[in-house]
């Protein structure tokens, strides 16, 4: 089976297993529905979420808010897919009994996807979909407003016309892992005799082996043309007279009556769960990003303070206090921007730690450091502003490495994994490009120090 096909069924048999086990509920999926209903209210509500979140997903905000409505006045969505003319809007309208969607027969006419009511299953108002044809003109956009008309859908009505194409086997795939239950229609079914529907249903039901259950593929005739009926008038003339065919979707709606009766509202929560569950998803990873994105910009901050006070400081050895102190503060102040805030003591023993691993991998740059600190206070002139820069560099660079490794430990929750300090601090040394960072520190901190220069009187 279908990956994506056999973890949706199961989950989906979790969820009415569950609602037909408790046998007080009055209403298939009740309980479904409420725990729903809580979980998209509470995601709206959440005020953890940064507005900045909020704005770059607004659009997904919006949906949600669109689905916790639905729930609300209980509402079951069924969209109607297919390829542009196989009548989607005609099998639409036959539901409807009426003539709500437009019907045509040139590059397809649905031009936006309109629910429509249609009646209500089981306490649910059942809405229908037409959707624009997945192989017209603007096949992209169309595919893609298809696509989303599914995302928010309960049911999804497939509906060709014969034979399947290998376009419309791809469409199905894509649609099954929107992870909606589908339903197969073979419209037109009245253009094939019973030898030649019941092969067209079998070859049918092989192309949507593990997408669509057997029992879901079923044939209809949503707008049979007219026949034709000659007589012989009172004259001896022939007389031709088209006789209207009265729709057939009986198997359809049986079998969609049947579904939603069954399971509807459980479909409904356990849709609405699922795409609740991405936007968590999506929101905690925007949370994440903008985390790192702000830490970058720490670290940075940090990098210039700690390059500049030990290239400014002519006191040998004060300066490596100085950065010990500025170091606590970079973590300190990342833990806070991860809302993870930790003691100054704790801050130490997480330098404390990195500074470790960094000893064992990098000996021979602290011992530059240490020496160039010395040179630093008995050189003179332009060998003093090439000692401080070059120790300003060293200090630029193992700040950027302390503040990496501490991001990637509070970003786990204040933890170094399955990996330890020794694998992450060497990893992040062996992911820094040495050469460009000292590039950029000492660059960045001449420019300071003739800023400075040019200041003084």
């Amino acid at each position: 089976m279908h990956p994506e096909r056999n973890w949706w069924q199961r989950l989906r048999g979790r969820f009415t297993r569950s609602a037909a086990a408790v046998e007080t509920r009055p209403v298939p999926g009740e309980g479904h529905h409420g725990q729903a209903e809580e979980s998209l209210r509470a995601l709206l509500d959440d005020p953890q979420v940064p507005q900045a979140v909020r704005s770059s997903l607004a659009a997904d905000f919006e949906r949600l808010e669109a689905m916790l409505g639905k729930l609300e006045r209980d509402e079951l969505h069924l969209a109607v897919f297919g390829r542009v003319s196989v009548g989607k809007s005609a099998l639409a309208n036959a539901l409807l009994g009426e003539n709500a969607f437009e019907v045509g027969v040139l590059h397809g006419t649905t031009r936006e996807a309109t629910p429509r009511r249609w009646q209500e299953v089981a306490g649910s108002g059942v809405h229908l979909i037409d959707t624009p044809g997945i192989d017209e003109l603007d096949g992209e956009a169309r595919e893609q407003l298809a696509n989303e008309v599914a995302a928010v859908s309960d049911l999804v009505v497939f509906v060709v016309d014969g034979d399947m194409t290998t376009r419309e086997r791809e469409a199905l795939v894509q649609l099954a892992r929107t992870e909606r239950p589908l339903l197969l229609a073979l419209n037109k079914a009245d253009r094939y005799d019973d030898e030649e529907l019941a092969r067209l249903l079998a070859r049918l039901r092989e192309h949507a082996t593990s997408l669509v259950q057997p029992e879901d593929v079923v044939a209809v005739s949503a707008q049979p043309p007219p026949l034709r009926r000659l007589s012989i008038d009172a004259d001896g003339h022939e007389q031709a007279e088209m006789i209207p065919q009265v729709a057939n979707i009986d198997a359809l709606r049986s079998r969609l009556i049947e579904v939603l009766t069954r399971e509807g509202r459980t479909l409904a929560a356990l849709n609405a769960s699922l795409f609740a569950g991405r936007l968590t998803d999506a929101v905690a990873r925007r949370i994440v990003l903008a985390r790192r994105e702000l830490a970058a910009k720490v670290i940075r901050q940090y990098c210039i303070a700690k390059s500049i006070a030990v290239a400014l400081n002519p006191i040998p050895v004060a300066d490596l206090l100085a950065a010990g102190a500025l170091d606590a503060a970079l973590v300190m102040h990342l833990a806070r921007v991860y809302g993870l805030p930790i003691t100054r003591r704790e801050a130490g023993g997480l330098i404390t730690t990195i500074c470790a691993q960094l000893a064992a991998l990098m000996g021979a740059i602290w011992g530059i450091h240490l020496v160039a600190s010395a040179l630093k206070g008995i050189s003179a002139g332009m060998s003093t502003v090439l000692t401080a820069t070059a120790q300003g560099a060293l200090a630029w660079y193992a700040t950027e490495i302390v503040g990496r490794a501490a991001d990637r430990y509070l970003a786990a929750g204040k933890s170094w994994g399955d990996l330890g300090a020794k694998r992450v601090v060497s990893d992040i040394v062996a992911s820094l490009d040495r050469d460009s960072i000292l590039r950029e520190a000492r660059g960045e901190i001449l420019r300071r120090l003739r800023n400075r220069d040019a200041l003084e009187p």
